[in-house]
């Protein structure tokens, strides 16, 4: 299904188990991916009783792809307006990567409206680059070369990004399918997310959370490390930290039975 989030801006939702005895999930994707990445959890999740509700952040999968704004204020407005027209309440969201970011923006400009619990997965907190309150992110020179990586080889840099994204070696095959779901991203979201990633700091929003949070992080994840992890579970209270010790950045596909057995202990919680 599409819900309009401005005038010829549509945002794809995918659903999964709806109807009145199942309890909402809803996913925010990371950069430079789609709703898809998180088939290990839709495929198990409905066997417990929860609906899978994925959507395509603006740009990115199936959702509508304008040349505007992409920073965190507006694709948190765009979850807003999903979860409205969803009338969604008692939601657990869960945010990856720059979904991560993107759902803390949201719970702190918002007040976690419609939200009673939260999962931050390898989230890109407090922010993607060095900063004085975030020192373990990486440096801007890097940014800057992957930018101009996109803007001249985006196919190359796809690859690339792959071989980081994942701790074990899962094959060629979880390789493409990697690269193919980046492919349906417009190049041009891909580069403003980018860009976004490097300009933007939630470190302010992360005291205003207010639910139950749990922060799942890839032991060796090389894009978000760790220690970034452990930082953003520090300055949320009363928010519990799950390493994946087994896991880099794409923490929800290279472990994703241990993942799922954490977010189901954690849903189960009252």
């Amino acid at each position: 299904m599409y819900v309009e989030v401005e005038k010829d801006v549509r945002i794809f939702v995918h659903d999964v188990n709806p109807g009145p005895d199942s309890k909402p999930i809803v996913f925010v994707h990371g950069w430079p991916l789609n709703h898809k990445m998180f088939e290990y959890q839709t495929n198990v999740l409905p066997e417990h009783g929860y609906r899978c509700i994925g959507i395509d952040l603006r740009g990115f999968g199936m959702s509508d792809k304008p040349w505007g704004s992409y920073a965190y204020d507006r694709l948190a407005d765009d979850l807003y307006t999903v979860l409205q027209a969803l009338q969604l309440e008692n939601v657990t969201l869960l945010g990856f990567s720059v979904g991560g970011a993107t759902s803390i923006r949201y719970m702190a400009r918002y007040n976690g409206r419609h939200v009673s619990k939260l999962v931050l997965a390898d989230a890109a907190s407090p922010s993607l680059v060095r900063q004085a309150d975030s020192p373990y992110g990486v440096p801007m020179e890097q940014v800057n070369a992957m930018l101009n990586q996109i803007y001249v080889n985006r196919p190359k840099f796809l690859q690339d990004l792959a071989l980081m994204f994942f701790n074990r070696n899962l094959g060629p095959g979880m390789l493409n399918w990697f690269v193919s779901l980046s492919f349906e991203a417009a190049s041009y979201s891909t580069i403003k997310i980018l860009q976004e990633l490097a300009r933007e700091n939630v470190t302010k929003d992360l005291s205003k959370i207010n639910v139950p949070t749990l922060v799942i992080h890839g032991v060796h994840d090389q894009i978000i490390p760790f220690a970034s992890g452990q930082l953003t579970q520090s300055q949320i209270s009363g928010s519990a930290l799950y390493p994946l010790y087994n896991s880099g950045h794409g923490s929800p596909v290279d472990q994703s039975d241990e993942f799922n057995k954490a977010l189901l202990q954690f849903l189960s919680q009252h």
